[in-house]
C-alpha cells in the first residue's frame, strides 16, 4: 500500500514541504528541533524502512556529530566552560547549539529524502508545466537521471558479466579494459536514449502553441481539509515567531521565550503540522484494518 499523502493534491504536497522545510531552516529551537526530528524521522522510516536506517547510521548520524564537536572547537562563545585547552575554553553552549545545528540540518535532508519520494516529476510538471515548462521540464528529468543511469549501468554490468567481461574478471589491465568497455556502452545508450527522447517529444506536440496535457489529479473536499489545516498550522507557526514565542538566545548564556499558553499553543500546531503525514497514514492503516475485518 502507498504512502497516504502521497495520493494527495501535488499542491498539498509541495505546499507541505515548503512549509516544514522553511520552518525547519529558520527557526532553530530545542523544541522545534525535537518535533521536527520525530516527525521527519518516522515519516522517512514509514516511506523506505531499511534504506532510511542505514542512511540515518551512515551519513546523518555521524554529520550531527561532527558538527557538535567541531562547532565548540571553533566557537569560543558562552559563559559555561565545560573543559579549558591549552588556548581556548570549549563551552556548553557552543556545544549546545552544535548540536541543535546538526539536528536541524539532519531534519531538512530527512525532509527533501522525502520530498524526492513524494513529488515526483510529474507532479512537479503539473504544478510548474504552465509557469516555467522548459526549467520545470527539465526539473523533472534531472530527477530521472541519477536513477535511470544506475540501472542502465547495473543491467550492462550483469550482460558483461555474463560473458565474464566485467570489471571483477580478469587480472588488473583486463579489469581496466572492461570497465571502459562499460562506459562506451553507457554513453552510446545515453545518446541512443536523447535521441528517442526527442523524437516522443516532438511527436507529443512539445512546444507548440495551445498544447494541452492530461492529468489525472483533481482537487477534491479531502485536499481542501489538508490544505486548510496545513496553511492554518503555518500561519499560527509564523504568528508564534513574529511575537518572539520561539526565541531563544544561545549566547553567552541559553535562554528561552517564556513558555505560556500562546507557546504551547505553537508548539501544538508545529507538531501537527510535521506530523501531518503520519497522521493521514495512521487514519489510512486503521481504515484499512476495519475493512479487512468486515470481509
Amino acid at each position: 500500500m502507498n504512502h497516504a499523502f502521497s495520493t494527495y493534491h501535488p499542491i498539498i504536497n509541495f505546499g507541505f514541504f515548503c512549509a516544514v522545510i522553511g520552518i525547519g531552516v529558520f527557526v532553530i529551537h530545542p523544541v522545534f528541533i525535537a518535533i521536527a526530528v520525530i516527525a521527519s524521522f518516522s515519516y522517512a522510516i514509514s516511506m523506505g524502512s531499511k534504506s532510511t536506517l542505514k542512511f540515518m547510521g551512515c551519513f546523518l548520524l555521524p554529520m550531527i556529530i561532527i558538527v557538535t564537536i567541531v562547532n565548540p572547537l571553533v566557537n569560543h562563545r558562552g559563559s559555561t566552560v565545560i573543559y579549558q585547552t591549552e588556548y581556548h575554553p570549549i563551552t556548553m553552549e557552543a556545544a549546545v547549539y552544535g548540536l541543535v545545528t546538526g539536528l536541524m540540518i539532519a531534519t531538512v535532508i530527512l525532509w527533501f529524502n522525502c520530498y524526492s519520494k513524494v513529488m515526483t516529476s510529474d507532479k512537479f510538471v503539473y504544478l510548474f508545466g504552465r509557469i516555467i515548462p522548459s526549467t520545470s521540464l527539465i526539473f523533472s528529468m534531472v530527477m530521472r537521471f541519477i536513477p535511470n543511469y544506475r540501472m542502465q549501468i547495473a543491467k550492462i554490468s550483469d550482460a558483461q558479466k555474463g560473458i565474464g567481461k566485467d570489471v571483477s574478471s580478469g587480472k588488473v589491465m583486463d579489469r581496466i579494459r572492461h570497465g571502459l568497455r562499460i562506459i562506451s556502452i553507457m554513453f552510446t545508450w545515453a545518446l541512443e536514449n536523447s535521441i528517442e527522447s526527442a523524437d516522443s517529444m516532438r511527436a507529443r506536440g512539445y512546444g507548440l502553441k495551445n498544447r494541452t496535457a492530461f492529468s489525472i489529479y483533481r482537487f477534491d473536499k479531502r485536499d481542501a481539509l489538508a490544505a486548510a489545516v496545513i496553511a492554518g498550522c503555518t500561519i499560527i507557526v509564523i504568528a508564534g515567531a513574529a511575537l518572539g514565542k520561539c526565541a531563544i538566545e544561545f549566547y553567552p548564556v541559553i535562554v528561552f521565550a517564556q513558555v505560556d499558553a500562546t507557546g504551547i499553543i505553537v508548539y501544538a500546531a508545529y507538531a501537527l503540522l510535521c506530523f501531518f503525514p503520519s497522521l493521514v497514514q495512521l487514519k489510512e492503516v486503521i481504515w484499512w484494518k476495519r475493512s479487512e475485518s468486515k470481509i
